[in-house]
């Protein structure tokens, strides 16, 4: 019954490979770098007072692969809404390009027998896939204290959005 809640946007990765072939736009590059820097302290604060049941950065095994060994520790399933997950500016159309890191698709198959994509095309799949650096907070808490969480994290300038929900299970993710 937890609501996920994710404190930074995806897309570092695609976002660093696309500056290593110079496809990199400044404002993306911008974004990235600023989102890199941000510290997680805060975040962190706000997974503590929202009594938050777990949490994880989100870093080198991507939204996925962080959230799967976290659900299956946790013996709960979790339902993630892919149009609530943020993304920088602009990295989806880089994907799309087929701008990817190696380690982005080494963490979608990875993550691939765990994950019900439901529909969701395989460019969805990757972005939550990306492999992060210095990447946010995933954290579970009771749907009100989220969401209090979320407020208070935005009266505070940082971005966090809550992403789905968990339930019983065995550490499955299904995409909605």
């Amino acid at each position: 019954g937890d609501a996920l809640v994710l404190t930074k946007p995806l897309g570092i990765g695609i976002t660093t490979t696309a500056i290593k072939v110079g496809a990199a736009p400044d404002d993306l590059v911008a974004a990235a770098v600023a989102s890199m820097t941000a510290s997680n302290a805060v975040a962190a604060r706000a997974a503590i007072t929202a009594e938050a049941t777990g949490c994880t950065d989100v870093t080198g095994f991507g939204l996925l692969g962080h959230l799967m060994k976290m659900a299956a520790a946790s013996e709960v399933d979790a339902v993630l809404d892919v149009a609530a997950v943020p993304i920088l500016p602009g990295v989806r159309a880089l994907a799309e390009s087929g701008i990817l890191p190696g380690g982005s698709k080494r963490n979608r198959d990875w993550v691939a027998p765990s994950v019900d994509a439901n529909g969701h095309d395989e460019i969805d799949v990757l972005l939550l896939a990306d492999a992060q650096t210095s990447g946010g907070l995933l954290f579970g808490a009771e749907p009100e204290r989220a969401r209090a969480a979320v407020a208070e994290l935005a009266a505070g300038g940082v971005s966090a959005t809550v992403i789905g929900t968990v339930r019983t299970g065995t550490g499955r993710i299904t995409l909605r």
